[in-house]
């Protein structure tokens, strides 16, 4: 990370992409990737070095930590384009919200994505729990605490929902829980400078498809 402003109430760098326009170019790139036309952008050595000294991404994308969620590739993006925080099943916790809110906070960004995926393994690991009611060991049990509500909204609307509704229903759950916890990126979607989006990601097709939204596009 670039490094912050030292005094707290500095505002944010004034971003010159608005919320719709940064949705516009990030699905944009996904297209690119599904049609196989990727054009890797923002990748040379003349990016490279433009970028020692500064960042100005136009998006945060809080996905899940999954080897086959590479968000850089998925979108089609360089160098500078993206903030990235990734967890398994995109837990939140006070490390990913403070790392979210430096890049709305000090880096102006204009989009949050909250990015889940078809067939997540930390939502199967809690839908496995909550049918045996045997919790997993270690920290692997924090992770599944934290995605049981999901699950269990999941079952009460719909007794026979499979994984893949689960981990929609974790994204819009993700993406109201980063506005109602944070004051900071509440503020900004709230003055139509940023918006939180929740997006799911098919393997198999290589599609990012919009299941929640806060805030203008």
């Amino acid at each position: 990370m670039s490094e912050a402003p030292e005094e707290a109430g500095t505002t944010a760098a004034v971003h010159h992409v608005s919320p719709a326009e940064a949705w516009t170019k990030l699905m944009a790139g996904n297209q690119r990737f599904v049609d196989a036309t990727s054009s890797h952008p923002n990748q040379d050595a003349s990016r490279r070095s433009s970028l020692a000294n500064t960042q100005n991404p136009f998006a945060v994308i809080f996905g899940c930590s999954d080897s086959r969620l590479a968000a850089e590739i998925i979108f089609d993006l360089g160098l500078g384009d993206a903030f990235v925080v990734r967890t398994a099943g995109h837990v939140i916790d006070n490390t990913v919200l403070g790392s979210l809110e430096y890049s709305v906070q000090y880096l102006g960004v204009p989009l949050i994505v909250v990015l889940g995926h078809d067939s997540c393994g930390a939502v199967t690991a809690t839908k496995g729990a909550v049918a045996t009611g045997e919790m997993p060991s270690g920290f692997i049990r924090d992770l599944v605490e934290r995605i049981t509500p999901s699950v269990l909204t999941s079952l009460r609307n719909d007794h026979t929902a499979d994984v893949n509704d689960m981990v929609e229903e974790h994204v819009k759950q993700t993406v109201d829980r980063l506005v109602q916890n944070s004051p900071i990126i509440a503020r900004a979607v709230a003055s139509e400078k940023a918006a939180v989006v929740g997006l799911t990601y098919r393997l198999v097709e290589g599609r990012a498809d919009l299941v929640s939204q806060i805030g203008t596009l």
